[in-house]
């Protein structure tokens, strides 16, 4: 399978750069996977796609502003450090630029002494293990001197930060936003609850797994890296009992897919679990529980894109985009939403 069979012409100022005023008022292309219809909507028409009953699954995860910006104690040379995953204590993998200035032993400084962090190993792709060293809480010391660690196809400054976090965002260990669920307001979630629709939350702290290029020309050489997902046993249940009862699963993210896929192969079913899950979805995969899929518009060649094509069929998904791209839909973190669904067609109020 090449890399290029996921490649798509997008003009660069459909590059959505910043959030919408009101989260819930982004399109929504509905595509119903099994009659290959599109349907033009708005997100907070989502609840016309809810019956009582369904679950919505969400990943409440939490970004972390990650993105620092430091001095090598010794060269004052400027030195970027984005904090991937906590691997235990104190000791963090991150990205780093330019890594070839960083060796085993660089102490890197940030707010003059506030955080440090001393480089223990040097992987490769610019990865590095950090002892991070401060006194008091590290997540408030990263408040102040750290960034949202905004996609690089982002080149506007984001004024609210609050806007690259979900509504319901609780769990903090992301660097990057599940952005399907930016679409999401309270007033729309209580719409849902008040429809008798089950709200599911689990855990996914996005890492370089999910942004990660893929670079090699046969998809399957590609290597995910590991991110860290949990899930309780009262979404399991709840998901378990929605299923029985032949009602709709309704997922909210590719990372919500991720772990519900993860789950359900490591266990044969869903369970109460937590660890950590480098699964690869492309055409061929066969989903053991999902079906139902809200997410955004993902970049040309990358890893979401191959999982919606496994999810809808490659050609349903690329024809999709296609239509999205005529009609002017915002791409990408910051852009409109897309529903994939195995529903037969309703017409819609």
């Amino acid at each position: 399978m090449k890399l290029e069979d996921f490649d798509y012409d997008l003009p660069e100022d459909l590059i959505a750069q910043v959030p919408l005023e009101e989260r819930d008022v982004s399109r929504l292309l509905v595509l119903y996977k099994d009659t290959n219809k599109i349907e033009h909507r708005h997100f907070y028409n989502i609840v016309d796609y809810l019956d009582e009953g369904d679950t919505l699954v969400i990943n409440d995860t939490k970004v972390l502003p990650a993105r620092l910006i430091g001095e090598k104690e010794d060269t004052k040379a400027v030195i970027e450090v984005l904090l991937l995953k906590n691997i235990q204590g104190n000791v963090w993998e991150c990205l780093t630029k330019p890594a070839k200035r960083v060796k085993e032993g660089t102490i890197v400084s940030f707010g003059n002494g506030l955080l440090k962090a001393k480089c223990l190993e040097c992987l490769d792709e610019g990865i590095r293990h950090f002892e991070l060293i401060y006194e008091g809480i590290l997540y408030e010391i990263l408040d102040k001197l750290g960034v949202m660690p905004l996609p690089p196809y982002i080149h506007e400054k984001l004024k609210d930060k609050d806007r690259y976090q979900t509504v319901y965002a609780k769990e903090v260990g992301s660097v990057a936003a599940p952005t399907a669920g930016l679409h999401f307001t309270e007033e729309l979630l209580d719409k849902v609850k008040a429809k008798g629709v089950n709200i599911a939350p689990l855990t996914l702290h996005v890492g370089l797994g999910t942004f990660r290029p893929v670079n090699t020309e046969n998809i399957l050489d590609h290597k995910m890296h590991s991110e860290y997902y949990s899930l309780s046993k009262a979404t399991a249940d709840i998901i378990n009992k929605t299923k029985l009862n032949n009602k709709k699963i309704v997922v909210v993210g590719t990372t919500s897919v991720r772990v519900l896929e993860t789950v359900m192969t490591k266990y044969g079913e869903l369970k109460e679990c937590s660890g950590w899950t480098d699964i690869f979805i492309y055409p061929g995969y066969k989903f053991k529980i999902v079906d139902n899929l809200i997410t955004n518009f993902h970049l040309p060649k990358s890893t979401l894109i191959m999982l919606v094509s496994a999810l809808a069929g490659k050609e349903k998904i690329l024809n999709a985009y296609l239509e999205a791209v005529k009609e002017k839909y915002r791409f990408f973190s910051f852009g409109d939403s897309m529903f994939i669904t195995n529903e037969k067609t309703k017409e819609k109020e």
